[in-house]
């Protein structure tokens, strides 16, 4: 039996350069959204979002999450108020509310697929940042005629 090495065709270079655009645009936002839909989220479970809460959440270190909340201060998604902790701009909680709407599509069609729960709660929390519009609506029509939402 002999195997034969399947050769990938190289797609002409503006589509490379285009998917990896995508690709660093999505790393690029992972973060501004895990921490605004996690800030949400805090803020809707306990009344209030700390950053040892999110360190913890995170597994980071608070100068992590004290340098992020710089950022995403900087860039109108949050407000920090001295002892009181940080809230969500009307602005993050849209993004926060599209990012949890996103997971929750990804999730549900992983589950539609046959995915065991707790492998499609975390592998949606790294395809969402990566899926396009497109595939997203894909996605949620198909979980719609074949699972649960």
């Amino acid at each position: 039996m002999s195997r034969q090495k399947k050769v990938t065709q190289l797609v002409n270079v503006e589509e490379h350069v285009e998917g990896f655009r995508q690709v660093r645009e999505a790393h690029r936002r992972e973060l501004i959204d895990d921490y605004v839909e996690l800030i949400s989220d805090l803020i809707h479970e306990s009344g209030e979002a700390r950053q040892v809460d999110m360190a913890a959440r995170l597994g980071v270190s608070q100068p992590t999450v004290a340098k992020m909340l710089k950022r995403l201060a900087s860039v109108g998604l949050i407000e920090q108020i001295p002892w009181r902790g940080v809230f969500l701009t009307a602005e993050g909680e849209k993004l926060a509310q599209e990012s949890r709407e996103r997971h929750q599509i990804v999730e549900s069609f992983l589950l539609a697929l046959g995915v065991s729960p707790d492998t499609a709660r975390r592998d949606a929390e790294g395809m969402e940042h990566h899926v396009s519009e497109e595939t997203l609506a894909l996605f949620r029509r198909f979980s719609d005629e074949h699972g649960k939402r």
